[in-house]
């Protein structure tokens, strides 16, 4: 099994780098697609296959199929990428909610960060509210989803600090890809930044998620 996710890491990391450095700006193609899905393809595929609990496994599955949909013309996928990444985040919310100590409470640095992600959640939806036509309703709920999943990876025990990390990571991703997508704004003014932000920080973000649930206990 060792040498199974050895190769699947490396499979990954490779598909990661190549789609990131290489085809992310390109136009859709068979090639980008398969290279973008085989990035985290992997992991859920080392997900099934490890003792990791069936919820992240769907949950990245879910997430590789709204890769693929998100690597084809955004304006024509969108909707269903959305809903594909949707259902992976209701995964990952049961996922850390059945896997944090319900009989600690929550401390004061966890409700901060809990209100800290909130309100960066409904000032994202403010600032994006006048573009979002009718895709409104669907990244409303998407906006919800991903900030309840952050809010509920900070519940859980110091030991999955990973899984944090990759949750914030997520949603940053997520916010620069929405600001492209309807507001068309870039990081400093580069479509190239822009795209590389947007898929290393929700790379980095599965691969942390992953990381945190298949490694072993001190």
């Amino acid at each position: 099994m060792e040498q199974t996710n050895t190769v699947l890491t490396g499979i990954s990391v490779l598909a990661a780098l190549g789609y990131g450095l290489v085809l992310a700006g390109h136009p859709p193609s068979l090639e980008r697609t398969l290279l973008k899905i085989a990035a985290v393809g992997s992991l859920a595929i080392m997900a099934f296959l490890s003792d990791a609990p069936l919820l992240l496994a769907a949950g990245l599955l879910l997430c590789t199929v709204g890769d693929g949909f998100l690597a084809g013309d955004p304006r024509r996928w969108l909707p269903l990428g959305l809903a594909a990444f949707l259902l992976g985040h209701i995964l990952l919310i049961f996922l850390f909610q059945e896997t944090r100590d319900p009989a600690l409470e929550m401390t004061h640095l966890q409700i901060a960060g809990s209100v800290v992600v909130g309100v960066a959640a409904v000032a994202m939806l403010a600032w994006l509210w006048r573009t979002l036509g009718p895709m409104r309703p669907a990244v409303i709920l998407y906006v919800i989803a991903i900030a309840v999943m952050v809010g509920s990876s900070f519940l859980l025990p110091a030991f999955y600090w990973p899984a944090m990390l990759g949750a914030v990571a997520f949603m940053a991703s997520d916010a620069i890809l929405a600001g492209d997508l309807f507001r068309q704004t870039k990081l400093p003014g580069s479509q190239r930044m822009t795209g590389w932000a947007i898929w290393f920080l929700y790379y980095a973000a599965q691969a942390l998620i992953v990381w945190a649930f298949l490694r072993p206990p001190f």
